[in-house]
């Protein structure tokens, strides 16, 4: 049985290999950069923005605030801590119940949110908070200016701090543009792993893929060199062991076999002789059977057709037992086929009963002997199981094509399932068509006779009904060719 060869939907394993791997390679970098870049972000903004909250802080506490004051003392106090923002310059905002001042021209800022503000009135230490603004990140530090730090008595000023945070936002904007520009030459140098790794997960493959396909084509030696310790390895093993067994049992059959086949012929050269006087007993016993009394004739009778049965089966088992042994020769001659027919149909006495459409003058070169079997056995076949007429049709090839013998009969035909087994050894269609008084090796025999002229024989059943034997002969080609069952 011969499988449909599997159309390649998927990408080989050697492309998922590398594809895998540069996946796991890709996720490990993304990941890494992305934790590199949360680590790195939030180390830069907290130190800035430490440094920011401390600063602002130290500056309050040296600024001197008189009470009540004025917008004019507090756009003094936010310029002069202004001027003290290092190494980032800040914007500062200050507010006294409804009076509101600034270290800029205006006084209020709305970088500075409600939320900032409530929390700075909560806290006596201060808040801060981080703002996008048009896309431009900001600190905001808001600090309550105390009469007494440590009885958290507040003087009713709250500052505000503005610190512009871009110079912090190109820094971690360059490690997100050096991770992306080192993430493709790090996939590229991972392409190299990946190949090595792909080539010794697939070595072994190939390997095992070679082997399994030198063991299909009868090479039951073949092995697999075993390297390493891995479940590679161990599959190699296995399929050694496996090997192994398989052709130490097939060893085993075939000596069983060779034993059969050469038990049947020393069988059938010892039974030949013994045989062949039983024959000739038998001969004079059915030329007296006619003046014997009317049961020992019937008993003479069925002893020599029975005998007769037995040295056709002993005649076969030998032919076979040639076959097997490559003994059988071919001994071409360019013939007449038509005429070749009609003398095989006149000496078995079946030209009554077997309707011929064999052509004149078509000539071809093979063993008239040999052909002579094939046809007797594919006839008489037909007239056994069949029904009559049987026909025998001949068609010459045209050009270099075959020649071609149709034997066919109006019987019930052959069963689907017995098709494919048409031409083993003793197998009886029996369930299809009347019991056989035949050995069950005359299909066998005659598919070994084709093959030897390098030709074909086909089983299959005729539109109209009954089954259709086809012989096809290449003219003065010699070589084996398959057999074929078909409907």
């Amino acid at each position: 049985m011969r499988f449909p060869r599997r159309r390649a939907l998927r990408p080989g394993l050697r492309t998922r290999l590398i594809a895998a791997f540069l996946l796991v390679a890709a996720i490990s970098a993304v990941t890494t950069a992305a934790l590199t870049y949360q680590s790195a972000r939030s180390a830069i903004l907290k130190q800035a923005q430490d440094q920011a909250i401390e600063q602002f802080r130290e500056q309050i506490g040296t600024e001197y605030f008189a009470l009540p004051t004025s917008t004019a003392a507090l756009q003094n106090a936010c310029r002069t801590l202004a001027r003290a923002g290092k190494p980032h310059p800040w914007f500062v905002f200050a507010e006294y119940g409804t009076l509101r001042a600034s270290s800029t021209n205006r006084p209020t800022s709305t970088v500075i949110t409600d939320e900032l503000r409530r929390r700075t009135h909560a806290n006596a230490h201060g808040s801060f908070q981080r703002v996008i603004q048009d896309g431009t990140p900001y600190l905001t530090i808001g600090m309550p200016v105390m009469f007494d730090s440590f009885t958290d008595q507040r003087s009713g000023v709250y500052l505000y701090a503005v610190m512009d945070l871009t110079t912090e936002g190109v820094t971690i904007q360059a490690m997100v543009t050096a991770a992306k520009n080192g993430a493709l030459p790090a996939l590229a140098i991972a392409v190299v792993p990946a190949l090595l790794a792909a080539r010794s997960v697939l070595r072994p493959v190939r390997d095992l893929r070679r082997a399994a396909s030198s063991m299909g084509k009868g090479r039951l030696d073949t092995r697999i060199e075993v390297k390493g310790s891995d479940e590679l390895a161990d599959l190699a093993w296995t399929f050694n062991e496996s090997a192994e067994e398989l052709e130490r049992s097939v060893e085993e059959l075939q000596k069983a076999e060779a034993r059969a086949r050469r038990f049947a012929s020393d069988v059938s050269h010892e039974l030949r002789t013994p045989l062949a006087g039983m024959l000739a007993v038998t001969e004079v016993l059915d030329e007296d059977a006619d003046g014997l009394d009317p049961d020992t004739a019937r008993a003479v009778r069925l002893i020599s057709a029975e005998t007769g049965k037995l040295a056709t089966l002993v005649e076969d088992l030998m032919e076979i037992s040639r076959f097997d042994a490559k003994a059988a020769e071919l001994n071409a001659d360019e013939v007449d086929v038509g005429e070749t027919i009609r003398k095989t149909l006149q000496r078995r006495h079946w030209q009554d009963r077997v309707v011929t459409q064999l052509p004149d003058g078509v000539r071809a070169t093979i063993d008239p002997r040999r052909f002579d079997i094939v046809v007797a056995n594919l006839v008489g076949n037909a007239l056994r199981h069949g029904s009559e007429p049987v026909t025998v049709r001949l068609r010459p090839g045209a050009g270099d094509g075959p020649l071609v013998v149709e034997v066919a009969d109006r019987g019930p035909g052959i069963d689907a399932a017995v098709l494919p087994h048409i031409f083993d050894r003793f197998f009886k269609a029996d369930a299809a068509r009347t019991r056989s008084a035949g050995s069950g090796l005359g299909l066998a025999i005659t598919l070994e006779n084709v093959r030897l002229h390098g030709g074909t024989v086909r089983a299959a059943n005729g539109p109209e009904g009954g089954a259709v034997f086809t012989v096809e002969l290449p003219a003065g080609v010699l070589g084996d060719a398959p057999v074929e069952a078909a409907r």
